[in-house]
C-alpha cells in the first residue's frame, strides 16, 4: 500500500490566520510522520507528505489522483487530501480533514498493537474534538 498526505503549506505554517485549521493540519502531518516511521509494521510501502501551495497542480509526489469541486462556477482543487493505493491499484481518496484524521489515527492504533514502543501522537484539542 502507498499513501500520500497532501496539505496546504499555508495552513500548516499558520499563514491563513485560522489557528484551528493550523492545529488540525499540524496533527495530520505529525500522524503521517509517525506512520511513515513505523510503516513496515502495518504493510505500508511508502508514505509521502506533500505541502501544496496555490498554483500547484494538486501537489502530487507519488499518487496522481486529484480531488476537485466547483465553487462560484470555477474548478477548485482540494489542497488537503489523503490518497491511498493498494497493491491491486485500487485508489481511495479522503478529501475531508475529519476523515483524514480518522484514517491516520487508526493506522497509529494498528502500529501500537504491533510494537511495545509508545507511538502515540499528542493531538491538539481541535483534532481531539473532531475524533470524539
Amino acid at each position: 500500500m502507498r499513501m500520500e498526505l497532501r496539505v496546504c503549506k499555508h495552513c500548516y505554517n499558520g499563514d491563513h490566520g485560522n489557528p484551528q485549521k493550523t492545529a488540525v493540519t499540524e496533527d495530520m502531518v505529525a500522524c503521517a510522520k509517525r506512520i511513515r516511521e513505523y510503516k513496515d509494521l502495518i504493510g505500508i510501502d511508502s508514505l509521502y507528505i506533500s505541502m501544496v501551495e496555490e498554483g500547484d497542480r494538486g501537489g502530487a509526489e507519488a499518487l496522481t489522483v486529484y480531488v476537485a469541486n466547483i465553487e462560484d462556477n470555477q474548478i477548485q482543487m482540494n489542497d488537503t487530501q489523503l490518497v491511498m493505493e493498494d497493491g491491486d491499484g485500487n485508489t481511495l481518496v479522503y478529501p475531508e480533514p475529519d476523515d483524514i484524521l480518522e484514517v491516520l489515527t487508526r493506522n497509529i492504533d494498528q502500529i501500537s498493537e504491533q510494537t511495545r514502543q509508545d507511538v502515540t501522537v499528542e493531538l491538539s484539542p481541535d483534532s481531539a474534538e473532531i475524533l470524539s
